[in-house]
């Protein structure tokens, strides 16, 4: 059997953020307690949809903001995956948090509950970035927030950053990366701001506010980030993505980010939350109140006739899409890509699918490789890859594995 993923979608927040049009609600807080059984209520219904113990080897508490949740109730929720699940030993424990919402304590709770990986939403290490993304940290929280994870124990911490964000020089950028890297996290992940829709940083936008990001200034900005962290001991390993190696040698990459990046099988649990198992991408509803009613309902029928549901839906499952062949290969390709060194592999492409790949997106991959955008790499295991220049053009290549039945 494949080993199976699990995110769990924390939605709340202190503070929406300007920038943000993720499934996160502020000022929900009184929901956490009723959000905590029904999740609880979710993963046992989706387990008893398996009909067996499904081996997970990665757990990701996303948001939102999950380090608004108490000990206690990650406790809850760990404890329940673990009756329900193969939780695997050494098994990737992923929780993601804001630094101004943790304490001594608090990451010492998460050690002995057995949460291994942290992720701090560092984002920019200037106040005016932050101001204008509407954080409500400062930089002295980060270093504090992993001085404390140190302390706790936490040996895997990883740093999310934002470039590009409007009226940011170069320089600035440069300097935040500096920062970041001198507290020596073991991970960075490197988002380009995405100006969307809806958000209260699109409105200023559109009403002239603040100033339209130059294209060229943000390819320079990853650019340099591109030549400068293998410098100071970081390898790029996805496209938003660098990691350190560990003492032994192993690459601290994302694992549970890793199985998206390898088509996987994953479950996504919570309100708003998206899985791909038993070839069906699922979705569940969005928001918090009708999130909770749905479980809470599901879990007073527990016990009747018929309460299983097929796998891997859930009472929370909005929108179930089964998925053809074809739409797997292509979504395979378009993930798969994205790692910068790994690429697809033949050999697994063809164990996974019984045809070869070059026999499959032949014309697509001749012409990306004559453009300069994809080269073939290794010798015993050959290697589908995007070359530097392919890399910054990255979704004009995943594009061209699009055809009409995905």
């Amino acid at each position: 059997m494949d080993l199976y993923s699990i995110y769990l979608h924390v939605p709340f927040c202190r503070h929406r953020c300007s920038y943000c049009d993720f499934n996160t609600f502020a000022g929900q807080d009184r929901l956490i307690p009723a959000y905590v059984d029904a999740i609880c209520k979710e993963i046992c219904k989706v387990s008893a949809g398996a009909g067996e113990r499904i081996p997970v080897h990665t757990v990701f508490f996303g948001g939102g903001t999950p380090s608004l949740l108490a000990v206690s109730y990650l406790e809850r929720i760990l404890d329940t995956l673990r009756e329900r699940f193969d939780l695997l030993p050494g098994a990737e424990i992923t929780l993601e948090a804001n630094p101004g919402t943790v304490s001594p304590e608090y990451l010492q709770g998460l050690r002995r509950l057995g949460v291994n990986r942290l992720s701090f939403g560092m984002q920019s290490a200037h106040p005016d970035d932050l101001r204008l993304l509407e954080r409500q940290h400062d930089f002295f929280d980060v270093a504090q927030a992993v001085k404390w994870s140190r302390e706790a124990g936490f040996d895997n911490l990883s740093l999310d950053l934002i470039f590009a964000l409007p009226g940011q020089p170069l320089a600035r950028w440069q300097e935040t990366l500096e920062r970041a890297v001198a507290m020596q996290p073991d991970h960075l992940s490197l988002y380009s701001l995405i100006i969307e829709q809806g958000t209260p940083l699109q409105r200023r936008w559109a009403r002239g506010l603040i100033p339209t990001v130059d294209d060229d200034l943000a390819a320079d900005m990853y650019e340099w980030a591109m030549d400068y962290l293998p410098k100071v001991g970081f390898e790029q390993y996805e496209i938003s993505n660098w990691a350190r190696r560990a003492p032994g040698g192993i690459l601290r990459a994302c694992r549970h980010n890793l199985q998206y990046w390898y088509n996987r099988p994953y479950l996504g649990l919570g309100a708003g939350a998206h899985g791909y198992a038993a070839g069906t991408r699922t979705m569940n509803t969005g928001g918090i109140r009708p999130y909770i009613d749905r479980c809470e309902e599901a879990g007073a029928q527990q016990h009747a006739p018929h309460a299983a549901l097929a796998f891997p839906r859930s009472p929370a499952t909005r929108r179930a899409i089964p998925l053809s062949r074809e739409d797997e290969m292509q979504e395979t390709m378009m993930v798969g890509l994205r790692l910068t060194q790994e690429g697809v592999s033949c050999e697994a492409f063809q164990q996974r699918f019984g045809q070869a790949l070059e026999d499959t997106f032949g014309p697509q991959i001749d012409r990306l490789v004559k453009l300069g955008l994809l080269e073939w790499t290794g010798a015993e295991d050959r290697r589908l890859r995007l070359t530097r220049r392919g890399i910054m053009v990255g979704n004009q290549v995943f594009m061209e594995f699009v055809g009409e039945s995905a």
